[in-house]
């Protein structure tokens, strides 16, 4: 074994620098080389408990798979990782690590933590580029199960009930699989190439996709029944906008962050004009929400043209609910961060939008999260010359699915209501995951999500012929 890297420093991820990647959708973050790969994968104590296993929500073998990095054995350490995690350089990039396996690492007690999503990135993309096979599916069971919403969520079940030998069909409502990861998240940070390899993937396994088909409306979660399916997962995701409800908001020129997005990354508009898919911004660009969500509207507004794109969120810095990267990296391509400010009108002449009104805030006492509640400033009225606004406040469940399933309880702000250790509804042998369960959340929350109703409803369907026999 190689000798432990006691560097309090990760090694340094290359990039393209700010001024150059602020005008072009290549990838912001270029990857570890594999003598980059080594250092770094030596940081790590291999420690006994793993706590950084136990933070992950699909249980990569974490220490596993890094030492063989450290021992060079990449290919080993590919296979280690997709035993588990069926979207492993989609993980790598947008994974929030800080927040789950090396917010639990040891190094981090004392130092910067070792770099395990850019480790997980590096085994992944070197796995993908030798186009190494992945572990062969069990023999076909007879078995169907039905996934609806091909987003991370989606596959994450769809491929661990493939491997097991299940008959696997996804539903999924657009042309093009991957959910957020196709629509939601930005071309610079997440490449649709590579979403189009991983899913392939998925689908080599033996999943059957039925493309533009509406659960709820096309075929409803009880016909699927009908048609023999044994189960069904839900995991169709949160597509429905949030907006800030002020006078303004029906002016062209106004965005959700949901539809901004869609149009730039599933119609491909971030290759105007190669593209026939333009999207108008403007000079002026505001958008509205602290996010990750946000983040990527206010990057890829810039991207598109903007010459000025501002954050307008009415809370400070250190409330910004954004991945620590994310805001890192909008302020060095230069996006303004408007914070302790709270749009009240958004103006507009001719139909299109002009501007907004904003009051500035401060902080008050927390409020029922333990956030501290942000409280008006008095006489703080003052307005924004803008073109367009794009509201990235969340989003919630599309009613469609939960007005058309009989049996299914429901949240009061939409969410579907699962038991937690298994992911079933209060409809018998339907299961649910990922933003239709939680709201807007991470892909690896989602892909856990898909994981554990994946070994739920396995464990389901083996019991009841057990018990039949």
């Amino acid at each position: 074994m190689a000798k432990a890297n006691m560097s309090p420093v990760k090694v340094a991820m290359p990039e393209q620098p700010p001024l150059e990647r602020g005008r072009n959708f290549l990838e912001v973050a270029l990857g570890y080389t594999p003598e980059q790969a080594v250092e770094e994968a030596t940081r790590c104590l291999q420690c006994k408990n793993k706590p950084c296993v136990g933070a992950c929500p699909v249980n990569v073998p974490i220490p596993e798979f890094i030492a063989e990095i450290a021992a060079g054995r990449f290919e080993a350490a590919y296979r280690v990782i997709k035993s588990e995690n069926n979207l492993p350089a989609i993980c790598g990039r947008v994974c929030p690590q800080e927040n789950q396996c090396e917010g639990m690492c040891v190094r981090g007690k004392k130092a910067e933590p070792v770099g395990i999503g850019r480790l997980e990135r590096f085994a992944a993309d070197y796995g993908m580029a030798k186009l190494l096979a992945d572990d062969k599916a069990q023999p076909e069971n007879g078995r169907k199960v039905a996934v609806v919403g091909g987003g991370p969520a989606g596959l994450t079940c769809a491929g661990d009930l493939a491997k097991l030998g299940y008959e696997v069909t996804l539903f999924e409502a657009l042309h093009a699989l991957g959910g957020v990861l196709m629509y939601g998240i930005p071309e610079f940070r997440l490449p649709k190439s590579l979403v189009e390899q991983e899913i392939d993937k998925v689908v080599a396994m033996g999943v059957t996709i039925e493309r533009n088909v509406i659960v709820g409306r096309s075929i409803t979660v009880d016909e699927l029944f009908e048609e023999g399916y044994q189960a069904v997962f839900i995991g169709s995701g949160a597509g429905l906008p949030r907006f800030m409800k002020i006078e303004g908001e029906n002016y062209n020129g106004v965005y959700s962050a949901n539809e901004f997005l869609t149009r730039v990354n599933l119609m491909r508009a971030y290759e105007f004009p190669k593209s026939a898919t333009p999207v108008r911004v403007g000079r002026r660009v505001a958008v509205v929400g602290g996010g990750n969500v946000a983040m990527d509207a206010a990057r890829t507004a810039l991207r598109l043209g903007a010459e000025e794109v501002s954050i307008v969120y009415r809370r400070g810095l250190d409330e910004l609910p954004a991945r620590r990267e994310e805001i890192h990296h909008a302020q060095e391509e230069g996006i303004r961060f408007r914070l302790l400010v709270n749009p009240v009108r958004i103006t507009g002449e001719n139909g299109w939008v002009t501007g907004m009104e904003c009051v500035e805030m401060e902080l008050g006492e927390p409020d029922a999260s333990g956030r501290r509640s942000p409280v008006e400033k008095p006489d703080s009225l003052f307005a924004l010359e803008l073109d367009t606004v794009i509201v990235a406040i969340g989003q919630g469940p599309n009613p469609l699915i939960r007005q058309t399933t009989p049996g299914l309880s429901t949240h009061r702000w939409g969410g579907i209501v699962v038991e937690e250790s298994t992911m079933e509804t209060s409809k018998s042998r339907v299961y649910a995951g990922g933003d239709v369960v939680t709201g807007a959340a991470t892909v690896i929350l989602a892909m856990g999500a898909g994981k554990k109703a994946a070994a739920a409803i396995h464990e389901s369907i083996q019991h009841q012929e057990s018990q039949s026999v």
